[in-house]
C-alpha cells in the first residue's frame, strides 16, 4: 500500500508530560511500539478510508458509529529512543527520559482541518461539501471542536503538508545529521529521509532564523512560518525531540536524487547569505530549491 504523499514535523514528548502518572493505556502503547514511521502513514490512510466507506459516512477518521472516539485514537503513537536524537555542541537542557512518544492525533488533526476548510473555502465549495455530507456547518464545527477538546495536550504533536516540505522547516535541522534509508526501492515501507533534533536545539535555531529572516525580508511568508513554528514548539515539554520526516514523499524520488538531496544545506546557505547580504548566493540557492520542490509539487496537479 502506498503511503500518503505527506511530509511531517513531529514532536516526541516524555511520558511524564502526559500526566503523573501517565495513563496506563498510553504506557502500554509506548511499550508495544507497534507503529513505525512507514506504517503510521498507512494507518492514517486506512482510518480515513474506513470513515468514508462506513454507512453512513463518518465525519472524522477514528469515529465510532455513535460519534465518539474509537479507543485506538488514544493509543496510535510513534515511539523514539532519546539515544537516537543527536545533540549539538550548543544544545542545552535535558532530553527524555525515554521513551519519547508522538501521538498521531489523526482525529483531532482532521477536525482542525475541517474547521480551517469551513473558514477558508469559497461559499460555493463549502455549501456543496456540506450538502453532499448532509450536515450543517454548525454541526461540523460543534463536532470538530469537541474532538479537538479531547486532546491530552494543548497543541497537536504533528504538522503535515502534502506534496512538499515548507522550506522554513529545514532551519530546525543540522544538514549532516540526516537519516537516509533507501531500502529495496521507492516503495519499500522502511524508506526514509529524516532529521531529529532536541527541542532546545530546535527552539534556538528557529528563533535565530526567524529574527534573521524578519530583519532581512520583513513580514514575509517565510517569516510568518518561522514565527508560527516557534510558537508551536513552545507548547511542548523542553525535554522533547523534534523530527522532520519526508514521510511518503520518498516514494516519489529515485535513489540517486534522494541520496543527493541538499535541501537542508541550501536553506542553511540561504540563511548565511542573508547574514552576509550575499544577494548572488541567495538567488542561486533559492533557485535550486524552487526547481527541486517545484518539480515535486507539480505532481499534485497530475493527480
Amino acid at each position: 500500500m502506498l503511503r500518503p504523499f505527506v511530509a511531517y514535523l513531529r514532536v516526541y514528548e516524555p511520558l511524564s508530560a502526559f500526566g503523573e502518572p501517565p495513563d496506563e493505556q498510553l504506557v502500554q502503547a509506548a511499550e508495544a511500539a507497534e507503529l513505525t514511521r512507514g506504517s503510521a502513514g498507512q494507518r492514517e490512510h486506512l482510518l480515513w478510508l474506513k470513515s468514508q466507506l462506513a454507512t453512513p459516512t463518518r465525519l472524522l477518521p477514528g469515529d465510532l458509529p455513535n460519534g465518539n472516539a474509537a479507543p485506538s485514537t488514544k493509543t496510535d503513537l510513534l515511539v523514539l529512543d532519546p539515544a537516537d536524537v543527536p545533540v549539538s555542541d550548543a544544545g542545552e537542557g535535558e532530553l527524555g527520559p525515554g521513551p519519547l512518544i508522538c501521538p498521531l492525533e489523526l482525529r483531532a488533526r482532521s477536525a482542525a482541518a475541517l474547521v480551517g476548510f469551513l473558514g477558508e473555502a469559497t461559499p460555493a465549495l463549502r455549501a456543496a461539501v456540506l450538502e453532499a455530507s448532509g450536515v450543517s456547518g454548525e454541526h461540523v464545527r460543534a463536532r470538530a471542536s469537541a474532538a479537538i477538546a479531547e486532546m491530552r495536550r494543548p497543541a497537536m504533536h504533528v504538522l503535515s503538508t502534502a506534496w512538499t516540505v515548507p522550506l522554513p522547516w529545514f532551519s530546525l535541522v543540522e544538514p549532516g545529521q540526516r537519516r537516509l534509508v533507501l531500502g529495496t526501492g521507492q516503495l519499500d515501507p522502511d524508506r526514509e529521509l529524516s532529521w531529529r533534533v532536541t527541542m532546545s536545539d530546535a527552539r534556538r535555531r528557529i528563533a535565530e532564523a526567524a529574527e534573521l529572516v524578519e530583519g532581512a525580508l520583513g513580514e514575509s511568508s517565510p517569516a510568518r512560518v518561522l514565527a508560527e513554528t516557534g510558537r508551536w514548539l513552545a507548547s511542548f515539554d523542553a525535554r522533547s525531540a523534534v523530527e522532520l520526516d519526508y514521510g511518503g514523499l520518498v516514494q516519489l524520488v529515485t535513489d540517486p536524487i534522494l541520496e543527493t538531496d541538499t535541501s537542508a544545506d541550501e536553506v542553511q546557505t540561504i540563511l548565511e547569505a542573508l547574514r552576509n547580504d550575499d544577494v548572488e548566493e541567495l538567488a542561486e540557492s533559492f533557485q535550486e530549491l524552487r526547481d527541486y520542490w517545484g518539480d515535486m509539487a507539480a505532481r499534485e496537479r497530475f493527480n
